[in-house]
């Protein structure tokens, strides 16, 4: 390294000293004294001198006596050894767009090299670069930048829709952008939509707010994106209304997010009439840390409020059940327990089974399109580079629902009963749900229906079922209200959504009926 150096006044130098760069006392400057940081100092006095003399550099003194070891062999790890040279930029800048994750692009380096002790840089030197590369591409100022990125998709596609929030200081405060498929999509697969804000962008500390539907395939669907600079009320109150907007005013039948205060209000005053639920996932598993000390929490009281949760069928059973519940194990006093029974009606599945959740009770769908954009997005992606990035996630997802399309349109799966009523399903559904459907139907094996009474023109049914549950079978008996003339059933259990897949239990009520037709919707 170069200790000491002086120059003329126009430039040349007029001696210099280089010396060995682990010359200088060690020093333990870490804030905590019993976990001192690693030095390489070892007060090494290896040094060169060298002065100009007549127009030429000229070695005056030299010390070749290291006190330390030496091993050419790890010179390459050295700074001023390590160069990620200009044909070697251009691979990586190559794979950085095609969304190429950085340990894969230094991988391929390193085989075409003959092994990493033929590759004079490291993979963090790759990553420097690419990071040092992005935020050239970005240019100073991110927020105008992605204004400009915004600006252009709105000459190229009429249907293309942004907004930025900029704070008192113009700083960038909220965004919200949704291309022409998703505003599409919105009018298709809109009904419900999961909202989920655990995905960040730390460079900007922003995180990624998705709103995510499901399609006639299963698969999850992006019906907008926003990136908001806090997690309060008014930053998800603009977030929303911007996105209602969006999408000409129409709100979502139903939103399932997590326990969020914020959302909660900014929802309410939003979408007033939306149906709105917590993600039993995210309130289950604080079960452990909420209660886990009871003295019987292994004993009987997991399995009772579990139990409790999914086993019981109508509000009444809830309520009798949840009283036992605290009862039993004297948790009257529980804060925690006695916040989620006063909002009983957001998460568990007894209140909620009137509306159509297309499937879904938890965020899980924002989640896996989180999980989606972890191969094109990193921890420390800018904002430019996100949304570049990002569209090129969204087409690999366009891709899979075409190809979802194709198979649908190109291949039929064959039906596994000779009820015309899974005929009419196979001619009608997408191969995804067409399988849902034939699940439902071999569950029909473990069905009994058994008729009841007549109510005027509903007849009542009981059916004896069969569920799996981990290692073992429960028997549950469900009721179940039948329409012939209408060709309407209600069902009594948890399963049965008005617009979802029919549950196996009225499918054997059809069966037994010999109800050929359903209704066009």
């Amino acid at each position: 390294m170069t200790q000491r150096s002086k120059r003329e006044k126009d430039g040349t130098v007029k001696y210099v000293t280089v010396g060995c760069a682990r010359d200088g006392k060690a020093r333990n400057r870490a804030s905590n004294v019993s976990k001192p940081r690693p030095t390489s100092k070892t007060d090494c006095k290896v040094r060169m001198n060298v002065m100009l003399k007549d127009g030429k550099l000229c070695v005056t003194s030299v010390f070749n006596t290291h006190n330390h070891g030496l091993s050419p062999r790890k010179s390459r790890f050295f700074r001023c050894n390590r160069e990620v040279n200009e044909s070697v930029r251009r691979v990586l800048d190559t794979n950085d767009e095609a969304g190429i994750r950085m340990n894969k692009s230094f991988h391929a380096l390193v085989t075409e090299a003959g092994g990493y002790e033929n590759v004079p840089f490291g993979e963090k030197d790759c990553r420097n670069y690419i990071d040092k590369a992005r935020h050239l591409r970005l240019g100073k100022g991110g927020a105008q930048a992605l204004f400009e990125y915004f600006r252009r998709m709105q000459n190229k596609n009429d249907g293309f829709f942004s907004l930025m929030e900029l704070d008192d200081d113009d700083r960038l405060k909220s965004v919200f952008w949704a291309d022409a498929r998703s505003r599409g999509a919105d009018n298709y697969f809109g009904d419900v939509v999961t909202f989920d804000t655990t995905y960040l962008t730390n460079r900007y500390g922003m995180p990624f707010a998705p709103f995510v539907g499901v399609n006639h395939h299963g698969q999850s669907i992006l019906l907008g994106a926003g990136l908001i600079s806090s997690e309060d009320t008014e930053s998800f109150i603009w977030l929303f209304k911007t996105w209602l907007d969006c999408m000409d005013g129409k709100a979502p039948n139903a939103i399932i997010t997590d326990q969020d205060r914020a959302m909660k209000n900014a929802i309410a005053i939003v979408f007033p009439n939306t149906r709105h639920r917590y993600c039993l996932w995210h309130i289950l598993r604080k079960v452990p840390e909420k209660i886990g000390s009871h003295g019987q929490y292994k004993c009987g009281l997991k399995s009772k409020l579990l139990s409790c949760v999914y086993d019981s069928l109508t509000i009444e059973e809830f309520e009798n059940s949840w009283k036992s519940l605290n009862d039993t194990f004297n948790l009257h006093e529980n804060a925690w327990l006695q916040s989620l029974y006063a909002e009983k009606e957001f998460w568990v599945p007894v209140y909620l089974k009137n509306s159509f959740w297309a499937g879904m009770s938890t965020t899980q769908r924002s989640e896996s399109m989180n999980a989606f954009f972890d191969g094109y997005v990193h921890a420390r992606t800018n904002l430019k580079e996100f949304v570049d990035q990002f569209d090129n996630a969204l087409k690999k997802k366009v891709e899979n629902e075409n190809q979802a399309d194709f198979n649908s349109f190109n291949f039929t799966i064959p039906c596994i009963s000779h009820l015309a009523l899974e005929k009419k399903f196979q001619d009608v559904y997408t191969n995804a749900k067409f399988e849902e459907v034939q699940q439902e139907i071999m569950g029909m094996i473990y069905c009994h229906c058994r008729f009841e009474k007549m109510e005027g023109v509903i007849a009542i049914y009981s059916v004896d079922d069969q569920v799996k549950a981990e290692d073992f079978i429960k028997e549950v008996t469900y009721t179940l209200y039948f329409n012939e003339a209408e060709c309407e059933a209600k069902c009594v259990c948890g399963l049965f959504e008005t617009r979802g897949i029919i549950c196996r239990h009225i499918l054997a009520i059809f069966s037994a009926k010999k109800v050929r037709e359903l209704p066009e919707k």
